[in-house]
């Protein structure tokens, strides 16, 4: 007999209950009411099968825009996808070779896991096909510098999986990664078990093809649980304000308080502490453009 703890009960929502936590206040809408990683109160229908009525308060969760629902009409609604909950650690996963790589793409991942209070691991995978490696020396300094922790690995020839491998355990982590940086080979290389499908980088746009369709949650053993992530090409977070960016970037959030005006954004205003440390080379100007770049989308109300 499986084990209680072991046991998959395929559920489904309560109707009354997924509507009136759908239709939220504020005209914010969420599309998914239970999401991975959620603890849920359910009640069996049968031996495998029940219905969720409620959800556990969230310790943190992960979220994004979500494109307006079909047959939705009122003007001014805001839809919210939860990606997952609960989460222990983010990790970023980046590649060098093919795809590039791409660090506006990790700076919009290191602002939601900032946001969302989960303490974020990056990882730079396919660093055997490093041609240059003055490129990957320049991003490793530039992340370290600021606190992040970074783990080198190649999931092909398996240099720096097992000091990998040892974070995973005794927790719920979360993979996330731009298309084809090889999210599924790297999962797979630190738990063959696992047996995850993976597939090759487009020659035709270096994006990658979408492996992973649905986001969803690998039990490793009794407290260890890997949640994998479709591979994104686009991103749109949500819920951050444009006058609280600058607190998800470490390195500018250090100065914030020394600038002449508040609410500041850090673009144009004059006496601002964060401008003047990006011209004394004190904030690096990729990370400032990374931040100035999402600031204007934050204004357009795009944030892609």
């Amino acid at each position: 007999m499986i084990p209680e703890e072991q046991r998959v009960i395929r559920c489904v929502l309560r109707g009354k209950f997924k509507h009136d936590l759908r239709h939220k206040k504020d005209k914010l809408i969420l599309t998914d009411v239970a999401a991975v990683g959620d603890y849920v109160n359910f009640d069996m229908i049968d031996a495998n099968s029940g219905v969720i009525h409620s959800v556990d308060d969230r310790k943190n969760f992960i979220s994004r825009k979500a494109p307006k629902q079909k047959g939705a009409t009122t003007r001014g609604e805001r839809y919210e996808q939860v990606i997952a909950a609960n989460i222990d650690y983010i990790f970023p996963v980046c590649s060098f070779g093919s795809p590039v790589f791409n660090n506006k793409v990790l700076d919009r991942f290191l602002v939601i896991a900032e946001s969302s209070n989960i303490q974020p691991i990056i990882i730079f995978n396919k660093i055997d096909l490093v041609e240059d490696p003055v490129e990957i020396e320049f991003w490793y300094n530039l992340y370290t510098s600021i606190g992040y922790k970074i783990h080198s690995v190649s999931a092909m020839t398996g240099e720096g999986i097992p000091e990998l491998r040892e974070l995973f355990y005794g927790h719920k982590s979360l993979f996330w990664g731009h298309s084809g940086v090889g999210k599924s080979s790297l999962i797979n290389a630190l738990f063959p078990e696992l047996k995850l499908s993976t597939g090759e980088v487009s020659s035709y746009n270096q994006k990658g093809k979408h492996t992973t369709v649905i986001v969803s949650m690998n039990q490793i053993n009794r407290d260890t649980f890997l949640i994998d992530t479709p591979g994104i090409r686009e991103i749109a977070p949500f819920g951050i304000q444009k006058d609280d960016l600058a607190h998800y970037f470490p390195d500018l959030a250090v100065y914030l308080q020394s600038c002449k005006y508040k609410p500041c954004t850090h673009n144009h205003e004059p006496g601002c502490e964060v401008v003047a440390a990006v011209e004394r080379e004190d904030i690096d100007p990729e990370r400032y453009d990374s931040y100035l770049r999402l600031l204007e989308n934050i204004e357009d109300d795009i944030f892609f």
